[in-house]
């Protein structure tokens, strides 16, 4: 049976039936601000339905799937078996933390919601720098890249402390990467639509180049999973390293094609105009 551990004592030994699937091990921490966020957001939706906003029902259950989404990656077997026992698990793990969760979040909050939170004219500046095309390039792809390179990686598997900073740092990267595309916010809005197009290309080069680097690698790049246990054997440390980063390559680069022809799909029914951008009349009001 799986159980948690502090990173730097290893992963956990397996029980004689092997990995327990059926295990969920709540981290306090991350149910309390999965909590926080959700009851914040039930108080927004109270206090804009008495000044007269209302909320479609299929957004307030993407944001509460988006919830979910970070519940179920940051919890239970997923969790353990990333953070303990396979390097691939993580690729899934970061992969539903960059491609599931800041989406159903962002196509769930509408723009009213935020903007208190931009009245600030520093806070104003800041948001506009990190959500335009170039500053979301730039945040995603250092902090992603950064965290897969071994030195960091490596530091993150073996201090608990640093690993919960770089999911942190991961999370607020992948909401940025989102919001040129996805923006519910008038004040930080979304960008045109060919420049989507070619963000959402460009955006995913550096995450394929380390992909690669991962999947091509000779030696083993990240030896806590080396001294694991191994769930199954048939899955060496190299074999997992390898899975690891074909699942960061292919699936990932799926998703990037899938929101580039989705971008097209719209811009052509918007008119096909260069400056045309996604109406946020919607999302503003619910």
């Amino acid at each position: 049976m799986a159980h948690v551990v502090p990173g730097p004592a290893g992963p956990p030994p397996l029980g004689p039936d092997g990995f327990d699937w059926t295990a969920w091990h709540p981290d306090l921490t991350v149910v309390a601000g999965v909590a926080a966020l959700g009851g914040l957001y039930v108080a927004a939706l109270r206090r804009g339905r008495a000044q007269g906003r209302r909320v479609k029902g299929v957004k307030v259950v993407s944001f509460f799937a988006g919830l979910a989404v970070l519940l179920g990656s940051l919890t239970g077997p997923l969790h353990d078996l990333s953070d303990y026992y396979l390097f691939s698990a993580h690729m899934v793990q970061h992969l539903l933390l960059v491609f599931a969760m800041p989406p159903l979040l962002l196509y769930g909050t509408p723009g009213w919601m935020l903007s208190p939170l931009l009245r600030h004219p520093l806070v104003l500046r800041l948001g506009r720098t990190l959500t335009r095309p170039s500053g979301a390039f730039a945040s995603f792809n250092l902090v992603l890249v950064a965290w897969h390179l071994p030195p960091l990686y490596n530091l993150a598997m073996d201090h608990h402390g640093v690993h919960i900073v770089q999911h942190l740092m991961i999370m607020v990267a992948s909401v940025i990467l989102w919001w040129p595309v996805m923006s519910p916010s008038h004040e930080l809005p979304r960008a045109p639509y060919p420049v989507q197009m070619l963000y959402l290309f460009l955006v995913g080069l550096p995450m394929v180049v380390v992909s690669i680097f991962i999947t091509m690698a000779e030696s083993v790049l990240y030896p806590y999973y080396a001294a694991a246990p191994r769930v199954w054997e048939a899955l060496t440390p190299h074999t997992d390293q390898h899975l690891g980063g074909l699942i960061m390559w292919i699936p990932g680069g799926l998703v990037f094609l899938i929101a580039i022809s989705v971008v097209f799909f719209r811009w052509q029914a918007a008119g096909g105009q260069d400056g045309a951008i996604a109406p946020l009349g919607a999302s503003h009001g619910g």
